[in-house]
C-alpha cells in the first residue's frame, strides 16, 4: 500500500485564502445540514498550558472523505519560530478504508481557522466595514488580517498584544507583507474603538474585551479560546451580542465565553441563536440591523480540516506533487 505525504510547504503554497474560504463555508453548511459526522473533540491538557487534541469526523456521503486530525498545541513555540499547532490530518480512502494521506495539520489549522472567520465576517459584518482590530500577534492574528482583507476592503488595521514591542513588530512586518496600514495600540480599548470588525486571537485566560469598548454595529470573531476554560470576551459582551456558533453542541459544551456568561446568569442556552452554516445556507438571519453587535464563536471543527485536506490531496494527485511512501 502507498500513502501520500503533504508537508507544510505544499499546504502553504496551495491552500490560499481564496481557495479555503469557499471550502470551509461549504463544510459548515454541510455540518449544519447534518451531512457530516463528528463527535466533540477530545483534548488532553498537558503541563504549561499545552494540549493534545484528537478530532475525528466524516463527510456523511457514502463516497466522501473521513479521517482525523491529531494535533499538539504548544503556545510558546511561536515566540521560538516554530508553529504552535503541530500534527497531521489522516485522510482515509472511502472506497477501501486504507490510509490515503497524511497532511500537515499545523498549516491547515492556521489557514482554515482564519478563513472560517472570514466567511463568517462576510455573512455577518456590515458591507461597508473597513476598520479591523486584531487582538493578539501570533499565527492566527496574521492569518486573520490576510483573510479579513479577502472579504472586506480594509483601510485601517489596529493590533494589540501584551508586548508593545512584539505588537509593533507585527504591525511593521505584516503591514509590509500584505500592503496594509497597520498600527500597534497600547491597550485593547484603543484598538477596538470605532472598529467594524474585531478578531480575538489570544491565549488570554481571563476576559480582555468588554462590551463598553465595542461600538454599535461591530462584528466580533472570538477565536483564541478553543475549549472550556480560557475566556477572551467578557460576559457583558456575550449578552449584548447576536451570538452565533460554528457548531451548536460544541459551543454548549466547550465554548468558554458562552459558558462563563451562562454561569453568571447573563445568558441561557437560548442565547445561542444558531450556527453559522445555517446563516450561510439562508436558513437563519445573520445581522438584523446596522447597530447590532454580531459575534461568531469559533471552536474549529474537523469538517473544516477534512474539506481542506481532501482538496489538497486531490490537487496533489492531479499535479503529481507530494511524497508517496510505501507502508
Amino acid at each position: 500500500m502507498t500513502m501520500l505525504l503533504l508537508d507544510r510547504d505544499f499546504v502553504l503554497r496551495r491552500l490560499t485564502v481564496e481557495v479555503c474560504i469557499p471550502l470551509v463555508r461549504q463544510a459548515m453548511i454541510d455540518l449544519s445540514a447534518g451531512r457530516t459526522l463528528q463527535p466533540l473533540r477530545s483534548v488532553v491538557h498537558l503541563a504549561k498550558g499545552r494540549a493534545f487534541g484528537v478530532m475525528p469526523g466524516a463527510m456523511a456521503a457514502e463516497d466522501a472523505v473521513f479521517g482525523a486530525k491529531l494535533v499538539s498545541v504548544y503556545p510558546e513555540n511561536f515566540a521560538q519560530g516554530r508553529p504552535s499547532h503541530q500534527g497531521a490530518i489522516a485522510v482515509f480512502d472511502s472506497q477501501d478504508g486504507t490510509l490515503a494521506a497524511l497532511v500537515d495539520a499545523g498549516e491547515v489549522t492556521r489557514i482554515r481557522t482564519a478563513c472560517a472567520s472570514a466567511a463568517a465576517t462576510d455573512a455577518l459584518a456590515r458591507p461597508d466595514s473597513s476598520r479591523l482590530a486584531v487582538l493578539g500577534y501570533g499565527e492566527q492574528a496574521e492569518a486573520h488580517v490576510e483573510a479579513m482583507a479577502a472579504v472586506r476592503p480594509l483601510r485601517e488595521v489596529r493590533v494589540w498584544g501584551r508586548s508593545p514591542e512584539r505588537a509593533q513588530d507585527f504591525a511593521d512586518r505584516v503591514g509590509a507583507h500584505l500592503g496594509l496600514a497597520i498600527s500597534a495600540c497600547a491597550d485593547v480599548e484603543a484598538a477596538v474603538r470605532d472598529a467594524d470588525i474585531i478578531c480575538t486571537t489570544t491565549a488570554a485566560a481571563d476576559p480582555i474585551l468588554y462590551s463598553d469598548w465595542v461600538p454599535d454595529g461591530a462584528h466580533v470573531n472570538a477565536v483564541g479560546s478553543s475549549y472550556a476554560g480560557p475566556v477572551e470576551i467578557a460576559a457583558d459582551l456575550v449578552a449584548r451580542s447576536r451570538f452565533i456558533a460554528d457548531y451548536h453542541p460544541g459551543v454548549l459544551a466547550q465554548g468558554a465565553e458562552f459558558l462563563a456568561a451562562k454561569a453568571t446568569g447573563h445568558v441561557d442556552d437560548s442565547h445561542v441563536v444558531g450556527e453559522i452554516g445555517q446563516v450561510f445556507a439562508g436558513d437563519l438571519a445573520g445581522r438584523q440591523d446596522e447597530a447590532q453587535v454580531t459575534l461568531y464563536k469559533s471552536l474549529g471543527h474537523v469538517v473544516q480540516d477534512l474539506a481542506s485536506a481532501a482538496w489538497l490531496v486531490q490537487t496533489a494527485r492531479e499535479t503529481g506533487e507530494g511524497t508517496v511512501v510505501a507502508f
